[in-house]
């Protein structure tokens, strides 16, 4: 019953920029991280942003100083603000609630860099 479900993926240029939205429905206990991950054709899933329950973030390198994650707890929901795409960006993201216990996965949300 616990659903993640992404919005916001679509086709931008290069340079453009786009908001991933996360909501998150159902009954998820111990919540320990939010985070995004994407996974490019031809390449192996990675991190992209993740964030702790106490707001401490991490990014990997290539998304520092392009993308923002973050997350509103009161609505149950994480976004990440890319800007300056890349065509390297282009990829299926997805969503991640970590949890003690178990994580949960949204669908994953496509995002296309191309001019």
């Amino acid at each position: 019953q616990v659903q993640l479900v992404e919005s916001g993926g679509g086709l931008v240029q290069p340079g453009g920029s786009l908001r991933l939205s996360c909501a998150a429905s159902g009954i998820i206990f111990s919540i320990s991280a939010m985070g995004w991950y994407r996974q490019a054709p031809g390449k192996q899933r990675e991190l992209v942003a993740i964030i702790t329950i106490d707001g401490t973030t991490n990014y990997a390198d290539s998304a520092k100083g392009r993308f923002t994650i973050s997350r509103d707890k009161g609505k149950n929901t994480v976004d990440l603000r890319m800007n300056k795409l890349k065509p390297e960006d282009t990829a299926v993201y997805y969503c991640n609630v970590e949890t003690w216990k178990v994580d949960y996965w949204g669908q994953g949300t496509q995002v296309t860099v191309s001019s």
